[in-house]
């Protein structure tokens, strides 16, 4: 009886594996999924490997709105809704086409955006980046054009006041002019806002301090360096920001 009840406990034990190997293959996609091999999407699923003529991280709503000429684009990444830090990724395209041509990844680097994060409704002092995609058309700032593709009008009257902190000092050093609510062709630090002063403006980007500002974008001097050196009118540039989520909508 004992070696009876230890050949029906070898069987019900490999029974018990059998089940086991079953379940987990469910769990991994390979037990109802169509037939699937590994490392290969089912029938009717989308393939993980991204469209080379989009730019990552970029949905429908904001890729339509880059220009179609447009061969750089500066994309700043918001880390949050709230957060003051982002990413910031240089990219150019290839050809001249928008349909068909692919954006290649230049150059990234850690940077910060509002205080308080981003907003699809800029108001002035709200601390918040707008959401958006903008054109790139003027440069400027306190020291000497270090080379800049953009016009650059060097001025001291770009110089933060000196009742700030001392880390803000040297912020205004390099400016680009973001162009929400300003007037094209004219030096970022023109007042002129077109769509009214409650709109806000005076969106730029700018050296970094470190942390959060009003409502622009701001690298480090030497990301500054070379975006001015790096964006050519004649290739369009513009700037796609906004927290990561925001970017990714459809709608």
């Amino acid at each position: 009886m004992r070696n009876g009840g230890a050949w029906r406990a070898t069987i019900a034990t490999a029974a018990l594996g059998s089940l086991l190997a079953v379940a987990t293959l469910t769990a991994c996609g390979g037990g109802n999924d169509g037939g699937a091999e590994a490392g290969k999407p089912a029938p009717g699923r989308s393939s993980a490997t991204p469209d080379p003529t989009r730019l990552p991280g970029i949905g429908d709503r904001w890729q339509r709105r880059i220009p179609a000429d447009s061969r750089q684009v500066v994309a700043v990444y918001g880390a949050g809704k709230d957060s003051p830090d982002s990413t910031v990724v240089l990219y150019t395209r290839r050809g001249s086409s928008a349909a068909t041509s692919a954006w290649d990844r230049v150059r990234g680097w850690p940077g910060h955006n509002g205080k308080k994060g981003w907003t699809t409704d800029h108001h002035e002092g709200d601390k918040r980046s707008p959401v958006g995609v903008f054109t790139l058309s003027d440069a400027g700032g306190v020291r000497e054009d270090p080379g800049a593709r953009l016009p650059y009008t060097r001025s001291a009257a770009f110089a933060a006041p000196r009742w700030w902190s001392k880390a803000y000092w040297h912020d205004f050093d390099y400016v680009i002019a973001i162009d929400y609510n300003r007037v094209k062709g004219t030096p970022p630090n023109d007042p002129t806002r077109p769509e009214g002063e409650h709109k806000g403006g005076g969106i730029w980007l700018h050296m970094d301090h470190g942390s959060g500002t009003s409502a622009c974008v701001s690298v480090a001097e030497s990301a500054m360096r070379y975006l001015l050196r790096t964006l050519d009118p004649d290739r369009h540039p513009v700037v796609v920001m906004g927290d990561r989520a925001d970017l990714l909508g459809s709608h």
